[in-house]
């Protein structure tokens, strides 16, 4: 994706307008260290950019349903909490494309000025259905190896933070 524009470019932009992250993560009843974790890295971003966590409730594996039928009941819960228009997804995926966090910042600098929220999701155990993904800007990995989904949340919202330092120009990433 290339390298954001100067911190001082990506300063400007900020009193202009805010960007709204938005986390949908199919999961609940996560570790505490999940949760402190998120907590932590959301209370530290800047009042432009604030980020929201949408938790749904992953569907009931159970009563002989197949992985298709689990996968499009959890689409659905996906798709109604996501806006119509106004925003950008980005669903989270072991066979995405591997990002920087100057890729994540870009992202991020690129919405700013045109007021589109972002949103990224990360799915069930069963990951996503083909739907979601389709409707995604771009299908983003966070690592090759396989993360238990609280510890993808956990780092997608510390790379969040990091990415908003860079476009800051803020010391806390350092090459």
């Amino acid at each position: 994706m290339g390298r954001p524009a100067t911190p001082a470019a990506a300063r400007g932009c900020f009193g202009l307008t805010r960007l709204k992250i938005r986390i949908i993560a199919l999961g609940h009843r996560m570790p505490q260290w999940v949760r402190d974790v998120t907590q932590e890295y959301t209370q530290r971003m800047p009042r432009e950019m604030p980020v929201e966590l949408i938790e749904l409730k992953p569907e009931v594996r159970s009563g002989g349903r197949t992985t298709e039928q689990v996968l499009e009941n959890e689409a659905q819960r996906i798709l109604s909490a996501l806006p119509d228009h106004g925003m950008t997804l980005y669903a989270l995926d072991e066979h995405g494309t591997p990002w920087s966090t100057h890729d994540l910042a870009k992202a991020m600098q690129t919405a700013l000025p045109q007021g589109t929220d972002l949103y990224f999701v990360i799915g069930s155990a069963d990951g996503l259905h083909p739907r979601i993904k389709q409707r995604a800007q771009s299908l983003l990995s966070l690592s090759r190896m396989t993360l238990p989904h609280g510890m993808a949340r956990a780092i997608l919202v510390e790379q969040l933070y990091r990415a908003a330092m860079v476009l800051k120009g803020h010391p806390y990433h350092r090459e």
